[in-house]
């Protein structure tokens, strides 16, 4: 029982998923951090707010408070990170992988659309529906990807 635990616990996926966890986290410290000692007073200054923590605003209706203040650290720190994380890793990882898949040939299949007559998915090149059998004129965009003579 204890060898499957430890087969499980040793397999690759977990123990990088545990490091990508582990490495999250404390990321998302330091963009708060960040946005606590630097950003939120930088908003504050430029709103002429005399409070730079936004954590300590807060409305009172009815006897109950409403601290919305922590919902603008939360959201400022959350936006920080969504555009490090683009800005970073996102962009930077497709602009990589736009120039392996490049060279790969274009599927003339793999373009869809719906036959005029019965409604159902047929390649844009066709010229005949295989569901109905109608005959229908291919896409010129899809004919000029695929290269083809034009069909008679």
């Amino acid at each position: 029982m204890l060898t499957g635990f430890k087969e499980f616990i040793l397999r690759g996926n977990v123990i990088s998923m545990a490091v990508g966890l582990a490495v999250g986290s404390a990321f998302t410290a330091v963009v708060t951090a960040f946005s606590t000692a630097f950003i939120t007073p930088l908003i504050g200054m430029a709103t002429h707010s005399t409070m730079g923590d936004f954590s300590k605003a807060h409305f009172t209706l009815h006897g109950s408070h409403f601290n919305y203040g922590v919902l603008i650290n939360a959201s400022v720190a959350f936006l920080i990170t969504a555009a490090v994380l683009y800005f970073a890793v996102i962009a930077p990882l497709a602009k990589i992988q736009s120039r392996f898949t490049s060279d790969k040939p274009v599927d003339i299949k793999a373009a869809l659309r719906d036959c005029p007559r019965c409604y159902t998915e047929i390649p844009a090149i066709a010229s005949r529906c295989a569901h109905c059998t109608s005959e229908i004129k291919p896409d010129p965009e899809a004919l000029a990807m695929a290269e083809l003579p034009a069909p008679r």
